[in-house]
């Protein structure tokens, strides 16, 4: 099992930014990929993005775009997710998740952590 601990979620205005982190322990080794998704009241979780742990490669949703950046970590098993341009859209719930392949089915990814809340005000 992969343990992952989010922080860095909070409250600020539109166009601000804020940065999230997630830390994984345990049998991390299986994890290929790292992601981030999210989840707003009332609606289902979402893909934000995902890093492969060994090649680095990225991959973003169109909603984000240009305006979060994912990175790792290797040394310190931590995954990032810059998020700059934040509109109240973004605001959710957003979780940090582990998988043994790249995909944007929030139900194939094995591993999850508690969730950081995000509140972008207008």
């Amino acid at each position: 099992q992969v343990q992952l601990v989010e922080s860095g979620g909070g409250l600020v205005q539109a166009g601000g930014s804020l940065r999230l982190s997630c830390a994984a322990s345990g049998r991390t080794f299986r994890s290929s990929a790292m992601g981030w998704f999210r989840q707003a009241p009332g609606k289902e979780r979402e893909f934000v993005s995902y890093v492969s742990w060994s090649t680095g490669d990225t991959y973003y949703a169109d909603s984000v775009k240009g305006r979060f950046t994912i990175s790792r970590d290797n040394a310190k098993n931590t995954v990032y997710l810059q998020m700059n341009s934040l509109k109240p859209e973004d605001t959710a719930v957003y979780y940090c998740a582990a998988s043994t392949i790249a995909t944007v089915v929030p139900r194939l990814w094995g591993s999850w952590g508690q969730g950081t809340q995000v509140a972008v005000s207008a």
